[in-house]
């Protein structure tokens, strides 16, 4: 049975439409039946809509016989290395602020699979358990993973001019601690929440205030968060956008590993910088929780993608924006970012988003894609995807030259346009 609320990562649409208080009760109480829970941690990203839907959530759990604990505003990593047998975080992650979600965490802060999602969803009508649970408040969640992550990941960034773009999302009034705490002298943005702000006009979704910043301000750097903290990104000190593939093509060989594992979106040019430092990579599906299981299944420790999740399994169990943010600080540390990032090749990726009535790839679609890539022979390639979040469908073209590029994206984006638009 497919999926009908789940997307690439967890429930998520406008709050008042898809996403309802109803809704969200549910899914509490179906999740927490799903993980025969005793306990469930809550923690939800700065959106307005954020408190109400994490008290629905705990009404649903609660009413299925199990505690529920409500940790506040907390990056989605802070909440993945909760206590409980389930961990949740109300956030819409880098979507805009009128957006909302559900995103649920194993008892291992693991992400779930399809099958499991599949399973809730079975459990939406699922009638209230004779006995009710309990709700608490938790106090200084932010504060102990702000600790841990320092104690864990910390390095010493003394002399490095940084400026931290927190998305007015859940890093605001805690990233900019950890980069100075570790002795970089640091200037923030983004960091002022009021509830409808988050995604807009800054952090990872809209890097151009951070790009004119550092370069105006003469900073060795930037890095930029999501709403929830999952995804970072950089700029360099030219005020360059540096995407999660050259991070990970920095990372890789610093950390030392021997596998990454990245995305079918990852650029052509970072599997040829693998290559010359004898590194594997494996290629999954477009989604972090993809990348989480191919590090699992093979006993790797690094992979990410392009928009900005990168994962580091050493000490951690999910992607984590601050993480990432000061291990990259630490792999530059004395060198430029931009010269970093320049050592891995790029081709000329040129990306469009086609609104459309339905998501499912025509035929007439998947034979053209077929026919180019076929054609080009390794040389460059198209990508076609339904959004997991969106009525969207995502049309990439990867070539050396950007005139071919181009082209085929236009190309292929009128195409499906015309069939399914």
């Amino acid at each position: 049975m497919g999926r009908r609320y789940f997307g690439t990562d967890g429930v998520r649409g406008i709050v008042g439409e898809l996403l309802t208080p109803e809704l969200v009760e549910r899914l509490g109480r179906a999740s927490a039946l799903w993980a025969s829970a005793r306990s469930v941690y809550v923690g939800c990203d700065t959106r307005a809509s954020g408190p109400e839907l994490a008290d629905a959530f705990a009404r649903g759990v609660i009413s299925a016989g199990a505690d529920c604990v409500l940790a506040g505003v907390l990056p989605t990593p802070a909440v993945a290395l909760l206590p409980g047998d389930l961990r949740v975080v109300v956030s819409a992650s880098h979507n805009p602020p009128e957006y909302n979600g559900v995103k649920l965490f194993d008892a291992g802060g693991g992400k779930l699979s399809d099958r499991s999602e599949e399973q809730i969803e079975e459990l939406l009508a699922a009638a209230p358990a004779p006995d009710q649970g309990s709700v608490r408040q938790a106090e200084g969640a932010a504060e102990d993973y702000l600790r841990y992550v320092l104690d864990h990941f910390g390095a010493d960034l003394a002399g490095l001019r940084v400026v931290v773009d927190c998305a007015n999302g859940a890093y605001s009034g805690l990233a900019a601690r950890a980069f100075a705490e570790c002795g970089a002298a640091v200037h923030t943005i983004g960091d002022a929440p009021d509830g409808t702000n988050i995604n807009t006009g800054c952090g990872a979704t809209d890097t151009a205030l951070l790009e004119r910043t550092v370069a105006d301000g003469g900073y060795d750097l930037g890095i930029a968060f999501d709403g929830d903290g999952d995804r970072m990104l950089a700029v360099d000190e030219r005020g360059r956008l540096v995407d999660g593939d050259q991070i990970l093509a920095i990372l890789a060989p610093h950390l030392g590993v021997g596998l990454v594992a990245v995305t079918v979106m990852t650029n052509l040019g970072f599997h040829a910088a693998m290559a010359e430092h004898g590194i594997e990579v494996v290629t999954t599906d477009v989604g972090d929780r993809y990348v989480l299981e191919a590090l699992r299944r093979e006993g790797g420790v690094l992979g990410g993608e392009q928009s900005g999740h990168i994962i580091y399994l050493r000490d951690h169990v999910t992607g984590d924006g601050l993480v990432a943010g000061l291990l990259l600080c630490a792999a530059v540390r004395g060198r430029s970012l931009a010269g970093a990032a320049d050592a891995m090749p790029r081709f000329v990726q040129v990306k469009e988003n086609v609104a459309v009535e339905r998501r499912e790839l025509t035929p007439a679609v998947v034979a053209e894609v077929e026919r180019v890539n076929r054609e080009w022979a390794g040389k460059g390639r198209i990508l076609v995807r339904p959004s997991g979040t969106e009525p969207l469908i995502r049309v990439l073209a990867e070539a050396a030259g950007e005139q071919d590029a181009r082209e085929a994206c236009g190309s292929i984006s009128k195409l499906v346009r015309r069939e399914l638009g």
